[in-house]
């Protein structure tokens, strides 16, 4: 039981980073759909991503319909702040795929105009441009686990060197 985030064309290595290690600590598969800005095993990418980096279910597609061929028939949601619908008023189910753009111009409107009903955003002041992509994937990808229950993730800590008693 899992979720899939798909970053198009990702330009910033530090906000792939951030997203990979975050797929991995909730068991998430990540998708890169090419070009990114950036050479995928470059350190800032990485070290973004620290340790958990060699654990990431990651598939690089060659572009947006490599994507497709790739994936048919998969339900997308996609993240942009274009959208009519807010992140929480969809139901997320495993299997689920939360697509976010890039950096400097999110997903393409000609992509957008197919996809209505799934597209979905943050809510946010009128007059701001965007979250940071790693912290708006955070959000709405919690957001889709909170609704299944977190799969199963270990939703209780243990202290280091004290107990909760």
């Amino acid at each position: 039981m899992s979720l899939n985030i798909v970053l198009y064309e990702p330009e910033i290595p530090g906000n792939t980073g951030n997203i990979g290690r975050t797929c991995v600590i909730t068991n998430t598969k990540l998708h890169l759909i090419e070009p990114m800005g950036f050479i995928i095993n470059d350190k800032t990418v990485k070290r973004a991503g620290m340790d958990y980096w060699q654990e990431l279910d990651v598939t690089i597609y060659d572009d947006w319909n490599d994507f497709l061929e790739r994936n048919p028939d998969v339900n997308i949601y996609m993240a942009t702040t274009k959208a009519r619908h807010v992140y929480t008023d969809v139901s997320y189910r495993d299997g689920d795929f939360i697509m976010f753009g890039k950096e400097s111009g999110g997903i393409p409107e000609e992509i957008l105009v197919k996809n209505p009903k799934n597209s979905v955003r943050i809510p946010m002041y009128e007059d701001k441009r965007s979250l940071n992509l790693s912290n708006a994937a955070a959000i709405v990808l919690y957001e889709a686990l909170r609704q299944n229950d977190f799969f199963g993730l270990n939703k209780e800590g243990d202290l280091h060197r004290l107990s909760w008693e």
